[in-house]
């Protein structure tokens, strides 16, 4: 258990996932919501592959677990409900709408490829299962190391399709389509963003022909998919691998920035020549999830440091620092994975979240996988971004990265050890003055001793009254 002035943080149940772990993700689907899907990661040891030459590559295994939450089961309130073997599991994301009457989970995998799950089950029966409905291959012999969906919004237009970002091990970036009468996926483009591994690659969801990338060459980078070549902007304000980017789902022009340099960064994206705040974590950030309600919260799995919450309240709104509200640190272990779940708990009843279903259409289709196409003429207004980094970006050599912090390698267990105006909100609930929020629930993973975790995050903080900048938690001791 670890306490802070803004609540307790409580274990609710340690899962043994078996392989070593490395994402969790709630579904935000309506219906749905008590699901949690859960990636692991398991790089095949020589020994175990006694005819293993040095020609032939290893071969890294994984497993998809999906868990039903019940919070009348006190004792364990996870129950597996089902586990598929697989390629690698490096990263994971469900749609936030359902595509062709389907909730959807997106993968990426040790084996190159964006696949696409669709869920079949009976929830009085508490029957799932995930199945696959498509694939698509990236390229050969390297590792798809992220996706992120355009969906991030819980409220998008009917006329805006349904699209995927990807990052492989080769620095490159992928756009790809989802057919909404079938759910096949359709590469749209795939270009070079990074000199070494795009560890990241995530939507900007209030403008979805914006993408954001992350790279092992510490870059952050802004493209726009209508004219592609060359980057809208390159940033090397962090000194370290860029690993974890979320665009705020609440608040427009919001993003958050993590590395392996142990820094939480916020942009307003209108200006990105110095970031809105800086926060050390203490550990290499691989993650980061803004709160589905909470617009100022922010979770992150901060590898050997653990996990933190963050308030980000005073930093958006008047430039002061973002607050570390709770910490946890797992012992002899890192923390890859972390979510928030969408269910709460509330002494008044808690707002309801409504999706556009109106566009989907028909039944699935078996996979398609098309020729990557050609990208588009340079853009000829890239804007760099030094901010007098000490040193060049790379000062910090892929060397120490490989013995500090790099994740999901063979050798990790022995080595590792200006803003311009007022960001403005779109108001995902409503809530009356004074509601009451008695606790959060989220999952962490942690990588060494393959363990997932269920927390509850219990507070005593009463929330605000709605206003046209959206409903967050009070201010009363941020």
């Amino acid at each position: 258990m670890a306490g802070s002035r803004e609540g307790t943080l409580r274990v609710l149940q340690a899962v043994d996932t078996e392989l070593t772990v490395d994402s969790v993700e709630w579904c935000p689907v309506e219906g749905c919501q008590h699901l949690l899907a859960c990636g692991t990661y398991q790089l095949r040891a020589p020994k175990d592959q006694p005819t293993l030459d040095g020609s032939e590559p290893q071969v890294r295994l994984g497993r998809l677990y999906l868990f039903s939450f019940s919070e009348d089961n006190t004792a364990k309130p996870l129950l597996e409900v089902q586990r598929r073997d697989s390629s690698a599991v490096l990263d994971m994301k469900w749609c936030h709408i359902p595509v062709s009457g389907h909730v959807l989970l997106g993968l990426a995998n040790a084996s190159g490829s964006v696949e696409l799950l669709f869920l079949m089950g009976c929830e009085k029966k508490n029957s799932y299962t995930l199945q696959p409905i498509s694939s698509l291959t990236l390229g050969d012999n390297c590792l798809s190391l992220s996706l992120d969906w355009s969906t991030g919004k819980s409220v998008r237009a009917r006329e805006q399709p349904v699209k995927i970002i990807s990052s492989d091990s080769k620095g490159r970036l992928h756009l790809l389509m989802v057919n909404e009468g079938t759910a096949e996926l359709q590469l749209v483009a795939s270009w070079p963003a990074h000199h070494f591994e795009a560890w990241i690659a995530a939507f900007n969801y209030w403008q979805t022909e914006l993408v954001y990338s992350g790279g092992d060459d510490c870059l952050l980078r802004g493209w726009d998919t209508r004219i592609l070549g060359t980057p809208v902007f390159t940033s090397k304000r962090h000194s370290m691998g860029v690993c974890s980017i979320q665009s705020s789902p609440h608040q427009e022009h919001l993003l958050a920035t993590g590395s392996y340099d142990e820094h939480v960064l916020l942009w307003d994206t209108r200006n990105v020549r110095q970031p809105l705040a800086d926060v050390a974590v203490q550990g290499g950030v691989w993650r980061l999830r803004w709160h589905p309600v909470h617009h100022h919260l922010l979770l992150a799995a901060c590898m050997h440091s653990g996990f933190k919450i963050l308030n980000c309240q005073k930093a958006v709104e008047e430039k002061q620092d973002i607050t570390v509200l709770t910490s946890h640190k797992t012992p002899n272990s890192l923390v890859y994975g972390a979510d928030w779940s969408w269910l709460f708990h509330s002494s008044k009843p808690t707002p309801t979240w409504s999706f556009d279903q109106s566009d989907m259409g028909g039944k699935a289709a078996d996979h398609c996988s098309l020729k990557v196409a050609e990208a588009p003429p340079a853009h000829p207004h890239e804007q760099i971004m030094d901010h007098q980094v000490e040193g060049p970006a790379s000062a910090h050599t892929r060397a120490e990265l490989k013995t500090s912090l790099l994740p999901l390698t063979e050798d990790i267990k022995n080595n590792s050890k200006g803003y311009s105006s007022p960001v403005r909100t779109h108001d995902l609930s409503h809530c009356s003055s004074g509601q009451h929020f008695d606790s959060s629930l989220l999952a962490t993973c942690s990588f060494y001793d393959h363990v997932l975790h269920l927390w509850k995050w219990e507070t005593n903080q009463a929330c605000t009254p709605c206003s046209d900048t959206g409903c967050d938690l009070g201010s009363a001791g941020h």
